[in-house]
């Protein structure tokens, strides 16, 4: 860890008490300009910690500060040993774990960030990723034997871990729009974007990103005018240690879901989250939208739906529109 790392474990072991200059360099073996520098350079990543004369420095206790040993603190044991990256701002966490990926990264290998200036949604999309206001996550996973065809279930295994984790910090009731957005109340608070590496010889998984940003709470002046209708936050205000909070609950979830023999018990919990079953939607293909019915969501994960002429499809991959309101 490099100093200002060092001096953030130190503060939130210490969340709400004052510590001295002389005190924190002493403890960090560091200069007293050294303490000083530190902890502007927290202050700019969004800390807030208060300074008062001839008690020290403080980090204020309903501080929300993204961090590897805040997350720790509330991770289950068994993926704590997990390598963790959190940025204050990458151009993406895909791209990070893609590297780490490559690089021979062991399983569990997560990169988190307060900011993205790159992030990437389905279908090439940018994902507006601002700061301070979102949590935004991948994981590297090597999975022993996955067909190509079932990595649609690395997906719906995180949307089913999305909504838990965020009914388990807000109490609020999340809810599936097929196959990777979670809403809240008829907004999009998350979405996920699964990528892949196969072998050409046998057609399973190398490796998998699975990559998850969620809206923390409304940005400054809004969201942008091409999704200000569609997107909308999990929290109406700051919550204290709520990123952290977050990122820990998805994790500990998705992994214990993930390790299960066969992914077991999921297919039920994504069907009672699901806002499709039951509702006419349109299903957009490249020659345009084409109404349906969802008649179920399938225990491969397909979407299984019934058109205007009576004819049935179950949709491995693609994407429907929902009118919630």
């Amino acid at each position: 860890m490099n100093t200002k790392e060092k001096l953030l474990e130190l503060f939130e072991q210490n969340t709400g008490e004052y510590l001295s200059g002389e005190e924190i360099a002493s403890k960090l073996d560091i200069s007293r300009t050294a303490v000083w520098k530190a902890v502007n350079a927290l202050r700019t990543d969004g800390c807030n910690i208060d300074a008062v004369p001839n008690r020290g420095y403080c980090l204020v206790s309903d501080a929300d500060v993204l961090s590897e040993n805040g997350i720790r603190k509330y991770l289950d044991a068994s993926p704590a040993g997990n390598t963790i990256n959190v940025y204050t701002v990458t151009d993406s966490t895909n791209i990070r774990v893609r590297e780490a990926a490559l690089s021979g990264a062991a399983e569990g290998f997560a990169a988190i960030a307060g900011s993205q200036t790159a992030g990437r949604g389905r279908l090439g999309r940018s994902f507006y990723s601002p700061s301070g206001t979102g949590l935004y996550l991948s994981l590297l996973l090597r999975p022993s034997s996955l067909p190509s065809k079932q990595t649609i279930k690395v997906t719906t295994l995180a949307a089913v871990a999305a909504c838990e984790a965020i009914e388990a910090v807000s109490d609020r009731k999340a809810e599936i729009k097929w196959v990777n957005d979670i809403f809240i109340d008829g907004k999009k608070v998350s979405g996920i974007l699964t990528e892949a590496s196969f072998s050409l010889e046998s057609d399973t998984a190398e490796y998998v990103i699975l990559g998850i940003g969620f809206n923390i709470l409304t940005p400054e002046g809004g969201f942008p005018d091409e999704i200000k209708n569609i997107a909308g936050p999990i929290f109406a205000a700051p919550q204290k240690d709520i990123r952290n909070r977050l990122a820990a609950e998805f994790i500990n979830r998705f992994m214990n879901a993930y390790r299960t023999p066969g992914f077991a018990g999921y297919e039920e919990k994504y069907r009672r989250r699901s806002l499709a079953i039951g509702r006419n939607v349109n299903v957009l293909l490249p020659e345009g939208p084409r109404p349906a019915l969802v008649l179920d969501v399938d225990d491969d994960c397909r979407l299984l739906v019934k058109y205007e002429d009576g004819t049935t499809d179950r949709l491995n991959s693609g994407e429907i529109s929902i009118k919630l309101s």
